[in-house]
């Protein structure tokens, strides 16, 4: 009998060995990613001390309707980095947590760049 892959497995198990790699700093948080098949959500975390410095996702009351494409993860983006501005923050590390650059997590990291934040 073939077994089937366990998708999720697999990708936490790629985020787990980048994660040994990168972490936050308070100059320069991580932003990491979270995508459901609905929504999509990013945080800007700070390792060293253990806490988030900014949030932002679909569930917002600014997204209503369509929160899983492309164009509401852009606004997720731009809405992060518009916070992170509001906290003095410019840099950060973009952690894509296991899931491929592409799609929704690509488009996140665009509209974070649009925002003016650097990674």
């Amino acid at each position: 009998m073939v077994s089937k892959v366990n998708k999720n497995a697999m990708r936490v198990k790629r985020h787990v060995r980048v994660r040994g790699k990168i972490s936050g700093t308070p100059q320069r948080p991580r932003l990491n990613v979270f995508r459901s098949n609905a929504n999509i959500y990013a945080q800007l975390i700070d390792d060293v001390n253990g806490v988030t410095l900014a949030s932002a996702n679909t569930l917002e009351k600014a997204f209503e309707g369509a929160a899983g494409n492309c164009e509401a993860a852009k606004k997720v983006g731009q809405l992060l980095a518009e916070r992170a501005k509001e906290k003095g923050i410019e840099e950060a590390v973009f952690d894509r947590s296991g899931y491929l650059y592409h799609g929704r997590v690509a488009a996140l990291a665009e509209g974070a760049r649009d925002g003016g934040l650097k990674f």
